[in-house]
């Protein structure tokens, strides 16, 4: 006989196995607006989290409210958690299990002070009638975000395409001698001068 925590013996006991939502309901949903978005360079990995059974596409989606998304070093993503700036941002919903957001964690850093995961609001459909509340996206850290807006000159894009990535270049293949935290203070400071040398 199995244990209480076996579906089968739950079933016994007169306790019902989980159901497909109750299981869902334990899966957070993702907000992915760059790299991780299908056919760019790391979906790779929620391909893999997807045949674990720890994630699952939900849909296409875009942010509810205007978000700024900006390109920094190496053409890197950084959505910013500055509503109304922007643009409402494009991206794709996934459904993800604990498992999986702690290697989506480790991937954006977020123990680093690369990206934090905050709440985001999101639309389903293009006329806004599936809104999505409690989801989560990946943001650029706090720390940095408005500097980025500001090297960005303020100005964001709606959507993370093979157009605007071109350029991007992987972490394998960046310099190593800098953090990544580094590489962003490197090329806002870059920027900056730039907009004032031109200006």
């Amino acid at each position: 006989m199995g244990t209480a925590s076996d579906p089968a013996a739950a079933g016994e006991q007169g306790i019902p196995p989980p159901s497909a939502h109750q299981k869902a309901a334990r899966r957070t949903l993702v907000f992915t607006y760059g790299t991780l978005k299908r056919g760019f360079s790391n979906h790779p990995l929620l391909q893999e989290l997807s045949r674990a059974g720890d994630a699952s596409l939900v849909g296409a989606a875009v942010t509810s409210s205007r978000l700024p998304l900006v390109c920094g070093p190496y053409r890197v993503p950084f959505l910013l958690d500055l509503p109304g700036a922007g643009e409402r941002v494009a991206g794709e919903l996934y459904a993800v299990t604990a498992r999986g957001l702690a290697r989506l964690d480790e991937l954006e850093g977020v123990d680093r002070a690369h990206y934090e995961r905050r709440p985001v609001a999101v639309d389903l459909a293009a006329d806004g009638s599936a809104r999505v509340d409690g989801a989560v996206a990946y943001y650029a850290h706090s720390g940095y975000a408005a500097d980025l807006w500001r090297s960005a000159g303020e100005k964001g894009i709606p959507e993370y395409t093979h157009d605007v990535a071109r350029g991007y270049v992987r972490r394998k293949d960046r310099p190593q001698g800098q953090t990544f935290l580094e590489q962003i203070r490197t090329f806002v400071s870059s920027q900056s001068q730039s907009q004032t040398s031109s200006s």
